[in-house]
């Protein structure tokens, strides 16, 4: 947008998705900086700061920060302190709920997003009267973990009584959730803002029930209909997230959620889509970092006039251009303030560094 030069960081654990991202982002923000998570920490003392190798991090229009749900304490932390003073695509709030299974099933069912039906049990007894009363086959997974990995399926009450007794050792709170028949595959969704990024329809390896890449899933590049679109985009609303991947089942009920990636891994789905999932990310975090700069900017102007009076006949106002190709859009303010409309002829005076325009 214009002429404003705008500083973005990407705050990640370095993966290959995060270094495609990166140099992404640099063909579209003037500066871009990569900070390792591994290497950050969070002052709490009399002034918050999020430091990088002792070095505050600060001065930036936007923060992509992401990572394994192994730092989201420590993601949420950075987000919290940080999301003031620049533009980040993911709230700090989004990071407990995204990267925790059972606050994540919470969170959509209470916005309207359609998902398999989900049970939570913290003790065995609680989880025995749960496997007694529900339909087989059904999934059990711990609440977090991503890549299909703790996520155990069991046929009947028997095998799932086995698993809830392994389960049980590792004292942790687990999730029973009815399993959907989709023929071993489900589809995911890049969601990018308000629009789908990419998707692909993922197929479980033979012998396998979790088509994860990871796993040993297979994709390939698909197209969803309306409706699927529509409960992706509004389930990464939910959460908090500007970008992020959505799982989906299709089953006789319609598209179901089974999860919500905050960091996705882009290799699988460039490759099956052939499309630059990475560049529409960094063009999209520079298209609404530069919109929300152009509306502080508009803010501050109109602070301005409201300062100076608005009856006021004359006015300094200290401001960027806004470009739109080779034309300048002024600011709002100027308009009201000026009184010209589109009926009205006009001369302009036109120097290098300067222009002034008067009524004929």
């Amino acid at each position: 947008m214009g002429n404003i030069k705008l500083k973005a960081a990407l705050i990640s654990m370095n993966s290959t998705s995060s270094r495609w991202t990166a140099d992404a982002m640099k063909k579209y923000f003037e500066q871009v900086d990569v900070f390792d998570i591994r290497q950050i920490e969070v002052s709490m003392a009399a002034k918050e700061e999020v430091l990088h190798d002792g070095k505050p991090i600060a001065g930036y229009d936007c923060i992509y920060a992401k990572g394994s749900f192994r730092y989201n304490a420590l993601l949420r932390a950075i987000t919290t302190v940080l999301h003031k003073q620049a533009y980040m695509p993911i709230a700090p709030t989004a990071f407990t709920l995204g990267h925790d299974k059972l606050l994540t099933q919470l969170k959509l069912e209470q916005s309207g997003i359609p998902m398999p039906k989900t049970y939570l049990a913290a003790t065995p007894d609680a989880g025995k009267q749960i496997l007694e009363r529900i339909s087989y086959p059904v999934v059990m997974k711990f609440p977090e973990g991503t890549q299909g990995k703790g996520v155990m399926f069991a046929d009947s009450y028997a095998s799932a009584s086995s698993i809830l007794d392994a389960l049980t050792a590792l004292k942790q709170p687990f999730i029973i959730q009815e399993y959907i028949d989709s023929g071993g595959t489900d589809t995911r969704v890049i969601v990018v803002g308000e629009k789908i990024a990419a998707c692909m329809q993922r197929r479980a390896k033979s012998g396998e029930l979790r088509a994860n890449v990871h796993a040993g899933g297979q994709g390939k590049a698909c197209t969803i209909d309306y409706e699927t679109s529509r409960i992706a985009v509004n389930a990464a609303k939910a959460i908090g997230a500007d970008i992020c991947a959505i799982d989906i089942l299709t089953s006789a009920k319609g598209p179901l959620v089974i999860e919500v990636n905050l960091s996705p891994g882009l290799q699988g789905i460039t490759d099956a889509t052939n499309i630059d999932v990475a560049d529409q990310i960094a063009r999209y975090l520079h298209e609404r970092t530069a919109a929300l700069q152009g509306s502080s900017q508009e803010k501050k102007a109109k602070d301005i006039m409201k300062s100076i009076g608005a009856e006021q006949k004359q006015a300094s106002i200290i401001t960027h251009l806004t470009f739109r190709g080779e034309k300048i859009v002024l600011p709002g303010v100027i308009t009201k303030l000026s009184k010209l409309t589109e009926h009205d002829e006009v001369v302009l005076q036109v120097e290098k560094g300067k222009i002034m325009i008067g009524k004929s």
